[in-house]
């Protein structure tokens, strides 16, 4: 019987395939301040760049039944307000954030309503395996059952692969409370997954 359960295997699958930190070009500044101006060529190059990253964290904070709406609206709010976007931070930072927040208010209003988890990676099975689809599967599950403000923390480490600091600033929060979240995540995410893994 295991004693250990791979989530951090499982969320490196995630990132492989194709689910992981926002990755940013040498030349983003030109394509935001482009944006900023209104140029609508760079909004869909910024758009095209970013949008799967987002609709995947999307997927995992509020369902794939949402994800897609709420990409949408993601963007629509990055277009209007990227020109406050001053570089304090990183762009994937204030992406995130922005993301996020759409997340939590979305959640906000719906008042927890039972929402569909992603069952399948929205990628192409051909490339799969079996077995990680699986335990894909019952991570997701498992993502599901914890609070949003721990589920974010956990996604944004795990899978986006964030640091604390990043973390921090993309929710608002201490560095401190990242960690005692993060920890609180991998806790319950071992006991909801012992059962599945014991198997």
């Amino acid at each position: 019987m295991q004693t250990d359960i791979p989530i951090q295997a499982s969320s490196d699958r995630f990132v492989a395939m194709g689910f992981g930190r926002v990755k940013t070009k040498g030349d983003d500044t030109d394509v935001i301040s482009a944006c900023a101006r209104g140029d609508r060529r760079a909004q869909e190059e910024l758009y095209l760049q970013h949008s799967l990253h987002v609709y995947g964290l999307m997927c995992r904070l509020v369902g794939r039944d949402n994800a897609e709406d709420l990409t949408q609206q993601v963007f629509l709010k990055l277009f209007r307000s990227i020109g406050k976007f001053n570089g304090w931070s990183s762009f994937s930072t204030w992406l995130y954030r922005l993301a996020t927040n759409e997340a939590f208010q979305f959640l906000r209003r719906e008042r927890r309503r039972t929402l569909a988890p992603m069952v399948r990676e929205p990628v192409d099975e051909s490339r799969g395996d079996s077995a990680m689809l699986e335990e894909a599967e019952a991570l997701e599950w498992a993502l599901f059952r914890l609070d949003p403000d721990i589920r974010a923390v956990f996604i944004l480490r795990e899978v986006q692969r964030l640091s604390y600091h990043e973390i921090a600033l993309t929710l608002d929060i201490a560095e401190g409370t990242v960690a005692s979240r993060l920890n609180g995540a991998r806790r319950s995410l071992l006991e909801l997954l012992k059962p599945v893994i014991d198997d």
